[in-house]
């Protein structure tokens, strides 16, 4: 991927420096923004995606309704000796939704749906967060991350003929938020996510089958009719390895204390 984004920054840059694109009709200072935002893509640091973690989280609690009482309650009790992801303060809310669904961010953020709250145990809840955070700690939110940024970059140099660059800039926070929810990782992603979420969930003293019990409560849920809306269900369930990574999980608590 580092190859194509790498030519579609030279190609914009040799094209604006030329005035070939601006010479018919499209805004240099945009085409020239669309090439350092790639760059930007390239290069980002950790402390960059922080910034646009905790600005895509930003939109995302104001377009969501946040709980201030009993899943609030429940969520602080549950993660009240979790301070911090690799160092970064932790700050969590419960978005107020059937859906079921939860994510964390570089910034710290860790969002929960109630409608997962509603389906899991505390055990098997705090493997979930626990395999998202492993999601951060492993990097893959920041791979999904520099897609994302790499396609606003794209959008970014199509509407440099006119389009209002603020409106761009807002749709990316939910083009961000959205790469959280949705992106598709690798088995071998997935296994690391898992084992983070089994050790998570014992480190906070709870059963070592917790991991487990998670993954296979979303795949009968997503084997259910139900109007229940999809999220992590999703995510966990629709993967074609799941039944592995559940017999991974299985045999990691089977051997654990052995």
């Amino acid at each position: 991927m580092k190859k194509h984004l790498l030519a579609f920054v030279a190609a914009l840059t040799m094209l604006t420096s030329c005035g070939i694109l601006s010479s018919t009709g499209f805004d240099a200072a945009s085409l020239a923004t669309a090439a350092g935002t790639a760059m930007t893509a390239l290069t980002i640091s950790d402390e960059q995606i922080a910034q646009l973690s905790a600005q895509s989280v930003a939109y995302m609690d104001s377009v969501n309704k946040v709980d201030r009482g009993a899943y609030d309650q429940r969520l602080r009790k549950l993660m009240g000796n979790v301070k911090s992801i690799d160092g970064i303060p932790i700050n969590l809310k419960v978005y107020k939704t059937n859906e079921v669904n939860a994510f964390a961010s570089g910034d710290g953020s860790i969002r929960v749906y109630s409608g997962l709250m509603d389906v899991m145990n505390d055990a098997e809840l705090m493997a979930v967060i626990g395999h998202e955070i492993g999601h951060v700690r492993h990097k893959d939110t920041k791979n999904a991350m520099k897609k994302t940024y790499m396609a606003y970059a794209a959008r970014l140099a199509l509407g440099s003929t006119g389009s209002v660059l603020g409106q761009l800039s807002t749709s990316v926070l939910g083009d961000i938020a959205q790469s959280y929810l949705n992106a598709q990782y690798s088995q071998k992603q997935e296994f690391a996510a898992d084992e983070n979420g089994f050790q998570f969930a014992i480190d906070q003293g709870y059963s070592p089958y917790s991991m487990y019990n998670s993954l296979v409560k979303l795949m009968k849920l997503n084997g259910e009719n139900g109007n229940r809306p999809t999220g992590t269900q999703t995510a966990f369930s629709s993967h074609p390895a799941t039944e592995e990574r559940a017999a991974r999980m299985k045999a990691a608590a089977d051997a654990y204390g052995k």
